[in-house]
């Protein structure tokens, strides 16, 4: 793939979280994510590609969002076929309530190269590069933070782990605590915490729990450029999600999904922070425009850099801000 796309990555995730910022703190989730959806693709319609959304918001009768199975892009004479996932807005109450950590992110790839799978719950774990080899989701909680802690050379009561604050987890928030590991409870934004687990300076060594499907196939996009370690297992809310799974090719309901299986190859992805987090500033208007804070990431070359970008509102495309 062109490593100029992951730039173009960039340019969509702006947009999305230019268009989303606008509407930070008005207590409007729905209002919040139309607006990140709507740019996200305006901006991929103005991009050279063949894009297929294999990882959406939902199905294709639950538009407008950005679902499984649609196309976007101009796809011209000549134009690279790429699947996609999306999050326009990962963190939708986050952004509503003004909270920390919300993002617009993508993780795209040449075809075949990302999980295929509906919009469900996935079962997640997550570790940064230290880490890397030492998780196996089919172990108890216990069992892998005394790995990682081996892994990492510390204590298991020196392991920061990040869990989604939600009645399912009660029974592993326990065993975590029982463990004697330290746990830092997130509302949303588990692709976030995912990717600070790479990142030393958040203090953050394992994500664990049950969250969206999508935010795990992105995360995991992220986490193979950066050198981490995941694993998934899909956890179905009904039968309908269970046999899309089925029509997908996913026939073992207890499959555990290496990060390799969730993203191979040559996988690309970019996020733009909306509200200001761990890793990412958010969107900061200035009248005329405004600044915005992203990071793109590559698999093939591990690069990963981050954007700081001045936008003048007068001299751009419109989509939606």
């Amino acid at each position: 793939m062109d490593r100029n796309l992951a730039l173009e990555g960039v340019r969509i995730t702006e947009a999305a979280a230019l268009a989303s910022a606008r509407l930070m703190g008005r207590g409007d989730t729905n209002a919040a994510d139309h607006a990140a959806t709507e740019a996200m693709r305006g901006a991929f319609n103005d991009l050279d590609v063949a894009g297929e959304v294999v990882i959406g918001e939902g199905e294709r009768d639950e538009a407008p969002m950005l679902y499984i199975g649609e196309r976007v892009g101009r796809a011209g004479p000549g134009a690279v076929e790429i699947e996609i996932a999306v999050d326009p807005l990962e963190g939708t109450n986050l952004c509503s309530t003004g909270g920390a950590n919300a993002i617009s992110v993508i993780a795209m790839g040449p075809k075949g190269s990302l999980l295929r799978a509906p919009d469900t719950y996935m079962e997640k774990i997550a570790v940064g590069p230290g880490a890397r080899g030492a998780i196996d989701l089919a172990r108890p909680a216990r069992q892998n933070l005394r790995a990682v802690a081996d892994a990492l050379g510390r204590y298991v009561e020196d392991l920061t782990v990040v869990i989604l604050d939600r009645p399912r987890h009660d029974a592993l928030i326990r065993e975590v605590r029982e463990a004697g590991a330290r746990i830092r409870l997130i509302s949303d934004g588990d692709v976030s915490a995912a990717i600070n687990t790479c990142l030393p300076d958040t203090g953050i060594d394992m994500l664990i729990g049950i969250g969206g499907a999508p935010e795990g196939v992105i995360s995991a996009a992220a986490l193979r450029c950066m050198g981490g370690d995941m694993q998934g297992k899909l956890r179905y809310r009904s039968d309908a999600e269970r046999e899309r799974a089925r029509a997908m090719g996913i026939e073992d309901d207890e499959r555990i999904f290496r990060i390799d299986e969730m993203a191979r190859g040559d996988v690309m992805f970019a996020a733009t922070g909306v509200t200001n987090g761990d890793f990412l500033k958010g969107v900061r208007f200035t009248g005329d425009g405004a600044r915005t804070h992203s990071v793109v990431m590559r698999s093939r070359t591990g690069t990963v850099r981050y954007i700081e970008t001045e936008h003048h509102f007068q001299q751009k495309p419109n989509y939606g801000w």
